[in-house]
């Protein structure tokens, strides 16, 4: 299946980042408490990649088969105008740090906990990116994600899965039956040759997105 598991790679939380992202100042009575479970976290993490080398073998008005799995989406289609091969993936801050997580009850805790692994899930992304770039010498390449735009709903997730095999043995990521994955911080997609760029949020009129990183265009 030429599917391949990443579970071996540094991850590092860097706590200035941290305190950055939830607005807290160093000399705050906060920041003890925060870099105690940014350390807890930093030992326990084992962030999960599985992706796959994979043809497209078939390109419609709107959508593409890849590996004989249809995909319906005008946009991925058009993205994908030049591109022979193609890379579904799923990415995760792994369960080991979803376990951890659940002994923060009160509300401001959780959401540390959540900022963290959210922080290890983005640098497992670019870990992902990084590596499949180099292994395959992508110069140009761009990520499409099922459930990001209403033109690739979230049910199209279940396709990115059937190529990959059992992700839930390969890297501990569980696909429930409303299409979302657990643990949550997970992330599936598609990585592809492009010459020029495209990002989701290009097509995503959501406004104060944190994690947008280009302008909507209508």
């Amino acid at each position: 299946m030429n599917t391949v598991v990443l579970n071996n790679f540094p991850c590092e939380i860097d706590f200035d980042v941290l305190l950055n992202k939830l607005h807290i100042k160093k000399e705050s009575s906060y920041s003890a408490e925060l870099e105690m479970m940014a350390t807890e976290a930093q030992l326990l993490a084992r962030p999960k990649i599985v992706y796959k080398d994979a043809t497209i073998e078939v390109k419609g008005d709107n959508f593409v088969v890849i590996d004989g799995i249809k995909l319906t989406s005008r946009v991925l289609r058009g993205n994908m105008e030049e591109a022979l091969k193609a890379f579904p993936f799923v990415v995760t801050c792994g369960t080991e740090l979803e376990a951890w997580s659940k002994q923060y009850e009160d509300y401001f805790a959780n959401f540390c906990a959540d900022t963290i692994k959210e922080m290890v899930l983005r640098s497992a992304i670019q870990t992902f990116e990084a590596h499949l770039d180099k292994e395959f010498e992508l110069a140009h390449a761009a990520n499409m994600n099922p459930g990001s735009l209403a033109d690739w709903p979230i049910t199209e997730q279940i396709h990115i899965f059937n190529l990959l095999g059992n992700v839930e043995e390969l890297i501990g990521v569980q696909l429930t039956d409303s299409y979302l994955m657990l643990p949550i911080k997970s992330v599936s997609g598609i990585r592809f040759p492009k010459e020029g760029t495209f990002e989701n949020c290009q097509l995503c009129p959501r406004e104060n997105c944190p994690s947008r990183k280009a302008p909507y265009c209508p």
